[in-house]
């Protein structure tokens, strides 16, 4: 049996994978889906100081606390940051990185870094007055919906969820500076489908850090794969387990 961290990226809770969990439960895993700082049932903790390192210690703290090992560690989106600042520090509890259409950093990046176009958020969010909220992206035409969610109902639903990002999740710097978290073997998931224009992902290497081969799996479908496309994603997910 594994354990299943998923993490949710921004703006986002950990209700988005409602639909997943039942299909890794259904196969005899542990499955925890939590809220990060500032979404969902943490909503009210949202403020300014709230940025990566919080939602990293968020990552790091549950695992330690839950004493959880062998964790296959799913981030989506902005996740793919978190999730690798978390494996610096407690590689030994990972088993697998998961980078669901997420970014992928290299030490010392931030989102900017990583996905340039970050940084028309954070000068949104500075026009907006507030200098530090920086709200859901709007929704658009198909396939672009919101988060790739175009179905009436499930946007909808998608809506309920969603809450603004601290600029400073998107200015702290990922950690990767522990070689032990070279050794955890990545799998990378992009979604295909309705992708917005200046959104350039970054090619995956040949090799992962630790000299396999990259492995790299493709879902038909747009950005929040886990609302559009769960059974399938959990199909991939449970070839890691």
């Amino acid at each position: 049996m594994s354990t299943y961290l998923l993490v949710h990226g921004a703006w986002h809770s950990g209700q988005c994978w409602e639909r997943v969990v039942p299909f890794l439960a259904a196969a005899g895993h542990r499955v925890v889906a939590p809220s990060l700082t500032g979404y969902g049932d943490k909503a009210r903790l949202l403020g300014p100081e709230v940025g990566l390192d919080t939602h990293v210690d968020d990552i790091v703290g549950l695992i330690t606390e839950e004493d959880l090992t062998d964790v296959v560690l799913v981030g989506h989106s902005y996740a793919g940051l978190a999730i690798s600042s978390a494996a610096n520090q407690i590689p030994e509890r990972i088993a697998q990185l998961v980078y669901l259409d997420a970014m992928v950093p290299e030490d010392g990046e931030n989102a900017v870094d990583v996905m340039p176009i970050s940084q028309a958020l954070i000068d949104l969010a500075v026009q907006s007055g507030s200098g530090w909220r920086v709200p859901p992206l709007p929704e658009g035409p198909p396939p672009l919906g919101l988060f790739g969610v175009t179905d009436p109902s499930d946007v909808a639903w998608l809506r309920t969820m969603l809450s603004d990002q601290p600029v400073r999740c998107l200015q702290q710097p990922v950690h990767l500076d522990n070689p032990a978290v070279r050794t955890i073997p990545r799998t990378h998931i992009h979604c295909t489908s309705g992708v917005p224009e200046g959104v350039v992902r970054r090619p995956v290497p040949a090799l992962q850090p630790n000299g396999t081969p990259a492995q790299v799996w493709e879902l038909p479908t747009g950005h929040d794969c886990m609302i559009t496309m769960p059974g399938e994603l959990a199909e991939l997910l449970l070839k890691l387990g």
